[in-house]
């Protein structure tokens, strides 16, 4: 326990001669700097909250604004009409100042009135600007006169240098749907998936729920959206993610993997070390708010509402539902080794820890021979389970005394830390099984050594391979790959290793150890973990994984056909699972509603008539050129429906809110109910590069990161994650369950690729443009 002395200010005794008094002048400095640095923190976000309040103005305009105003009256003009002169009348103060001086008070007041007022007509007007958005229906090269105006008025109204969250008052709200579109564009994703009958079931249940119980639920549901920031994001964090009673590991937890063909250093501390830091200095930078907000086609932004979250953040189970809990910065992660809990303080004396001394703190971790408390080195696998015996054994057994202290350092930790006894990645004879037991140990690990709840945990293996894991509830995927992105950038071209492969700069020995965290934890709770365990292990035991990259041509060729690499790669997604199933089934594409305020994602029913044509037609060995036209036709459909999702004229997302309503009213509707059963049975998701300019993989093709992925979302469905490296690979993390007969990974994965080499040729089959990258690489580690 030296190491939690040392946090104390100050001891002291009661003895016979009166009280001994001890002060600590380190733990005090320690106080004294934490202190400081909160302050600056203060005041950074006070002057971003100016920033982000005014803009698109600066507040140097004011000073402008206040010139300008003065130097017209200085010419015995009078800008304001008698306003100034009005509020010199009735300054409280006027008999305590000259006259010249209550004219120079009443214009400053007057000037800063108009700045104001200026403001607000620039953001308003700025505000409807970003609600226009038919510029993403127009085909790329051929901008209509109306948008290139619009492309104009949001320059001139935009600011210089936005803040990451400057744009977060000025995007739309979420726009609410008329039911009976809503229903039209329903029925239509449906129709090929069910025969005549059964559609003419459906269309009746519809039109009744149109005709009577849908006004009312959408005259509730538009009174929300005027109220609230978006209609639908509070409802669905809580009750797709936090009512959730079953486990969140693999259905709900979602995973991204290291560089594919570069591992920067073996040295497991030093990877920890240089990673840990970059991600304290991303934080930084978000704290300071000098991430660069999403912009689309580098104009229009998108929401930065998730980022909000990223670091602090745990979910805390609940009997009925659980809560995210989001604190001020911490100063340290929580680490586990070898079924023990640390904690590791990542600034000291008010400095950020280099990565040098977090990788000998690290290394410390590493070396400690002490065991486990009993009961400590599967308690992870409480957060791996259900959520309702482990909200009960939290609240009896973890919410005082010790217990308490040492999970409360888990929970409020900034993000995660595991230090896995494996070697992951591209090893071994078989680098493509290799990959699939990467995969595996990123999403559940063992089922106890991951602390699922937390927003972020980061994943270090024995041989210097890492990966992220990110708890679902508080953001989506492209979130979590940007923190991902700026780390693998940072740790490799920027922070680098030395010649022996350890982290660079000097370090001092000096810091304290990392705390071992302490447990009592008694033999009912012990059972309670023992439980968990087993439904967690039975349920990783049963997910099947294959990761496999697609080299033979990419994004790049796919372009040249003249046809969207995301349209392209879903049509291939229909015709594998069609050749392997023999019918189409329900298909869910994650799109984003980021164009909105607090906007998360939208499903694109990818399934639709014109697909399932093309793939019949092809099936069934039409013409080249009748299949070319129905593919045609399918694509421009499916790019249809992602841009319609992607504007606020979704399917799902309202009529999970309708249902939502319903519940609330107490009342049923067969045709809601029947709706959200409906299975996914393809769950599908595109991971995309968003920061391109950290990476050179023209000159640098081998800093490539295999993507990331999640868990089959039907028991008999798949799970599948498609990730567009440069031009020429995809990779492809491919998920389902062994205990369904009808679902193979590996199989899967070779009808995929069987259906892009019969794509591309049709679509090109006079090109026989070979592949620019080597068919296969061996790992090689880089010094930097």
């Amino acid at each position: 326990m030296a190491e939690a002395h040392q946090a104390v200010a100050f001891q002291f005794t009661v003895t016979p001669d009166g009280i001994d008094l001890r002060l600590s002048h380190q733990a005090l400095t320690e106080i004294y700097l934490s202190g400081v640095r909160s302050w600056k923190k203060r005041i950074v976000r006070l002057k971003n909250s100016v920033l982000t309040g005014v803009y698109p103005a600066s507040p140097s305009s004011w000073l402008f604004v206040v010139v300008a105003i003065l130097a017209t009256m200085y010419t015995r003009s009078d800008p304001s009409m008698g306003l100034i002169a009005k509020i010199q009348e009735n300054l409280p103060v006027s008999q305590a100042m000259g006259n010249q001086c209550q004219v120079v008070v009443s214009a400053v007041l007057f000037s800063t009135m108009l700045w104001l007022l200026l403001i607000f007509t620039m953001r308003l007007c700025l505000k409807q600007l970003l609600s226009y958005h038919r510029w993403m229906f127009e085909p790329r090269g051929k901008m209509s006169n109306t948008t290139k105006v619009w492309v104009a008025l949001v320059r001139i109204f935009s600011g210089k240098k936005p803040l990451l969250y400057s744009y977060q008052g000025l995007v739309p709200n979420l726009p609410v749907p008329a039911i009976k579109d809503t229903v039209k564009r329903y029925l239509e994703s449906v129709r090929p998936l069910i025969n005549d009958a059964e559609f003419e079931r459906v269309t009746n249940l519809a039109a009744e729920f149109e005709s009577s119980l849908g006004n009312r639920l959408q005259f509730y549901l538009k009174l929300k959206s005027l109220w609230a920031s978006n209609y639908v994001s509070d409802w669905w964090e809580e009750y797709v993610y936090l009512r959730g009673r079953g486990p969140i590991m693999v259905n709900s937890n979602y995973y991204g993997m290291d560089f594919l063909y570069v591992t920067p250093t073996p040295i497991q501390a030093a990877r920890a070390g240089n990673t840990i830091h970059a991600m304290f200095l991303y934080r930084r930078k978000l704290n300071r708010e000098e991430i660069k907000p999403l912009m689309l086609r580098s104009a229009v932004p998108c929401c930065s509402y998730q980022y909000e979250r990223m670091f602090d953040t745990c979910r805390i189970p609940g009997l009925l539902t659980d809560t995210v809990q989001h604190l001020e910065d911490s100063d340290y992660v929580a680490v586990y080794h070898r079924g023990r809990f640390f904690r590791l303080k990542a600034y000291h004396a008010g400095r950020l820890l280099t990565p040098r001394e977090l990788e000998l703190q690290i290394q410390r971790i590493l070396d400690d021979t002490s065991a486990p408390a009993e009961g400590e080195s599967q308690l992870g696998a409480l957060t791996a389970g259900d959520r309702l015996p482990w909200a009960k054994v939290r609240t009896e057994y973890f919410s005082s005394g010790v217990n308490k202290r040492s999970l409360d350092c888990i929970e409020k930790a900034a993000f995660f830390v595991t230090l896995d006894d494996e070697e992951q990645g591209m090893i071994g004879d078989d680098p493509s099984a290799s990959l699939d037991n990467y995969a595996k140990s990123l999403l559940h690990g063992k089922c106890y050594d991951r602390w699922f709840d937390k927003s972020i945990s980061v994943v270090y293996y024995k041989n210097g391979k890492s990966g992220i894991l990110a708890e679902h509830s508080w953001a989506d995927a492209p979130t979590v790959a940007h923190v991902w992105e700026f780390v693998l950038a940072v740790d490799c071209f920027q922070l680098g290793y030395n010649v022996e492969g350890h982290c660079k700069g000097e370090v001092d020995s000096s810091l304290p150890k990392p705390q071992k965290l302490t447990w009592d934890i008694p033999a009912e709770a012990q059972e309670t973990i023992a439980q968990s365990m087993a439904v967690a292990q039975t349920l990783a035991d049963d997910i099947d994984f294959h990761v496999f990259l697609f080299r033979d041509f990419g994004k790049g060729r796919i372009k040249k056909c003249k046809v969207s690499p995301d349209a392209f790669i879903q049509m291939a997604l229909q015709m594998a699972y069609y050749r392997g199933r023999g019918s189409f089934c329900l298909t869910y594409e994650a799109s984003m509603t980021r164009l909105f305020r607090e906007g998360r994602t939208e499903t694109v029913r990818s399934c639709t008539s014109e697909s399932s044509a093309f793939v019949r037609a092809l099936e069934a060995g039409e013409s080249a050129d009748v299949c070319r036209r129905l593919f045609r036709a399918a694509s421009e459909k499916h790019q249809h429906l992602y841009r319609m999702a992607m504007t606020g004229a979704g399917i799902d997302r309202h009529l999970f809110c309708l249902y939502v309503v319903s519940k609330y009213l107490g009342v049923e509707s067969p045709f809601l109910k029947e709706v959200l059963s409906e299975p996914w049975r393809l769950s599908t998701s595109q991971t995309a590069v968003q920061q391109v300019e950290l990476f050179d993989l023209v000159n640098h093709p081998e800093y490539i990161s295999c993507g990331g992925g999640f868990g089959p979302v039907a028991d008999d469905g798949y799970g599948v994650s498609y990730y567009l490296v440069g031009d020429n690979v995809i990779n492809f993390h491919i998920s389902c369950k062994h205990s369904c007969s009808d679902t193979d990974a590996h199989k899967f994965g070779a009808q995929i690729k069987k259906a892009l080499h019969d794509l591309i040729e049709l679509l090109s089959p006079n090109q026989r443009e070979p592949s620019k990258t080597e068919a296969s690489r061996s790992e090689v580690k880089k010094d930097l």
